[in-house]
This record gives C-alpha cells, structure tokens and sequence, in this order.
C-alpha cells in the first residue's frame, strides 16, 4: 500500500507519519498492514511531486489547511483550494482511491461557530468531497475534529491545551477568563489510531446532532469513538497537580484511558530539559540512605533503601502497614517475629534473584546485609504514603 499524507509536517500529520513508519519497518506489529511507501505532501513540496504521489497511491490523508492566516480570504484558498487541486490531480489520472478529510466541529456553523470564516471554508471542503465520492464513486471519509491535544502540538497557536501544558511546563502564565468553560477533547493517538481503522476500512460511520456525534454504520461522516469532556479549571487543575509532582512525589490519579492520563503524558512532552531531571532527598546517615521515589493517592509509596555492608536495618512493626522487600542488588537476610512469639521466619535473598518478600503487619521485621564490601540495595513498596501524624510504625527488636 501506498499512502498520501498531505500537511504532512502539521501536529496531526507528523504522529500519523511516525506511527505508519513503525509498522511499515515492523516495529508494530499489531496492525494487519503492508506499507510500501509513505508520501509525505507539504506546503514545500513541488506540483511535480504531488502529481506522482496521486498517480501512485492507494489511499489519501487530506490533512492540509490553514488555521491561522494572516487574512480570513486564506481559510477558504487553503482550506478549500487546495482540496480541490488535489481532487484534480485524483482525477487526471483515474485515481478513485479512498480519501479522507480532516474536517472541524466548526463546519457545523452552530452556536459559537456560527459566523466562522474558518467553519465554513471547512463546510466547503466537505461538501467538495461528498461531490467527489458522487462523482467517481471513490470512498470518502470525512472527519469532524474537536479540540485537538498531545505531543507535539503547536502552542499559541490554535489548541488551548496546548498553550496551557507549555506555559505550565515552562513557568509562564495562564489565562483562563472563564473556568467553567467545557471543550470536548480529542487525544492524538486515539486520532492516530482511527486512522489506521480507517485504512484497514473498519472508520466508524455517525451523523450529527448539533454539535454531537450520533453513531450510525451508514452514517455520511466519519468520527474518533473515544472523546473527553473537561472544562478549562478541570484542565489547569489538572496540569498544576502535574508540576506540581517532582515536590510532592504524589502521582495523581491517571486510570487507563482517562482524559488525565492523556493529558500527563501531553504536559510532559512539553518540558525543558532543565526539569526532564530532577533530586530526589535522600536521608543519610551512618548506616546508608532511605529515599522515596513516589507516592500514589490511593496504591502506597515507593522507596529505596541502601544498606552499608553488615547492616542492619528496620527492627519495627506495624499494625495496619504492610510492605514488599525487593532486593535488586547485594545480599541480604530478612527477618520477621511475630510480636508476643519467639516465632521467626527468614528470607536469603539477592540482587542474583530477584524476589518480593511481604513484611506483615503485626510482625517485627529487620533487613541485614550479608555482605563486607557491597552495598545493599532495596526497593520498598508500602501500602500507604507516611503520615507523620499516624506513622503506624513501633520499635522491637526481631
């Protein structure tokens, strides 16, 4: 198969580019895909080029348009013209390959999009494309975009998100004038996703209602099933939990699938290389060092343990608490007691297999390196962040 991308080098076109690159050189296999050649179409590239591509190619990303031109004439020469050069081209040399059209929410021309220069130029696109498929009978796949987010997204420049998730990485202010303010999201890689649906024919069909996606296997349009609601205070709040993390070490709650997953894995995209690196407090003394990694709200926290050669360390218990040791380099012996028992039981482990031991609650428990010359390296999992005011904790000997 070969593959059109016009507007290539935008936010959309490059994750789509990048992502038909890993399957066309095997690095993802979990598509039923075999791509011969990627043509990738910008505003630099030559008439004589998108000729060959449109001769050549087996299916078309119509992903170029104009966003923010200089003149409101633009949208329509952008958005509209150059949809109708590339149908041209299509058509000069037979080409009824399916097509698809990167459209927006704005073609509705509802509400707040009603007087839309932009809205409509789009309308126009689609409506040229719908002609298209009549015409030719080629299959034409037209999509209606929400707000758009992820990597690489352009900030100042027509995602909100965007700009948000860059300022917030980079210390410059933000502007929300009014909080309460609600967007449906598109995330870019359940975007890429689609598109790749689309190219192996299973797009998903709807018609609209209003500004909401219906769907409908025969439906005129195409839509992305997977949205996200949330309002710009939603947002911010969001993104400020997320700077705010290196000093906290709290992980906010991100499930699989959810908008603030999504939008962590955006914030982060945008950092400065001054904050990819960061310190974490180690508490030193003679004995080693205790450092804690991460805390989560509801799953515990996560800590790292260096004992010096023939130390031991822990001889305390809990009530509630409860604890994995993981040694992952040197030699060690774990102890428990049951309080009130002489009951012992013992654990040799090693960095040489790697294993987790429970610490109970009710035990007394201790952690000894074996060796004389080599540190002892221990990651710790407990299953609630330290309370200083509830510790839970209780010296006793094993």
């Amino acid at each position: 198969m070969k593959i059109l991308i016009t507007g290539a080098r935008g936010f959309v076109g490059k994750n789509l580019v990048e992502n038909l690159k890993n399957i066309q050189e095997g690095k993802n296999r979990t598509r039923d895909l075999v791509i011969d050649s990627i043509f990738e179409y910008d505003i630099d590239s030559t008439k004589e080029e998108l000729e060959q591509y449109c001769r050549e190619c087996d299916f078309v990303f119509n992903l170029a348009g104009v966003n923010r031109p200089k003149n409101e004439e633009e949208f329509m020469k952008g958005n509209f013209g150059f949809a109708s050069d590339l149908l041209d081209t299509l058509k000069k040399y037979e080409n009824t390959c399916p097509v698809m059209l990167s459209s927006s929410i704005q073609a509705t021309l509802i509400g707040r999009y009603g007087t839309s220069d932009y809205g409509r130029s789009k309308l126009a696109g689609e409506e040229l494309f719908f002609a298209y498929g009549m015409e030719t009978g080629a299959k034409v796949l037209v999509y209606r975009f929400p707000n758009l987010f992820g990597k690489w997204c352009r900030p100042n420049y027509n995602s909100a998100v965007a700009t948000f998730c860059n300022n917030m990485a980079n210390d410059l202010p933000i502007q929300v004038n009014d909080p309460s303010t609600e967007l449906e999201l598109l995330y870019i890689d359940d975007l890429v996703e689609e598109m790749l649906d689309a190219l192996e024919g299973r797009e998903h069909h709807c018609e609209f209602n209003g500004l909401d996606t219906v769907s409908k296997e025969d439906g005129r349009y195409c839509y992305v099933p997977v949205t996200h609601k949330a309002t710009l205070g939603e947002i911010v709040s969001l993104l400020e939990s997320f700077k705010s993390q290196p000093n906290t070490l709290l992980m906010p709650s991100i499930p699989d699938g959810s908008f603030a997953k999504k939008l962590y894995s955006t914030y982060l995209s945008y950092l400065p290389e001054e904050k990819v690196c960061f310190d974490l407090k180690m508490n030193r003394d003679e004995r080693g060092s205790f450092t804690e990694l991460l805390k989560t709200s509801n799953h515990g926290q996560f800590s790292v343990n260096i004992s010096k050669p023939g130390i031991t360390k822990g001889q305390h218990w809990h009530n509630s608490k409860w604890e994995f040791f993981i040694v992952v380099s040197g030699h060690a012996l774990i102890q428990e007691r049951k309080i009130g028992t002489n009951e012992v039981i013992e654990f040799e482990v090693s960095g040489e297999k790697i294993q987790a031991v429970h610490m109970l609650p009710g035990y007394t428990h201790n952690i000894i390196n074996l060796s004389d010359t080599q540190d002892l390296v221990t990651v710790m999992w407990a299953n609630e962040s330290f309370d200083p005011k509830h510790p839970d904790t209780f010296f006793e000997k094993v």
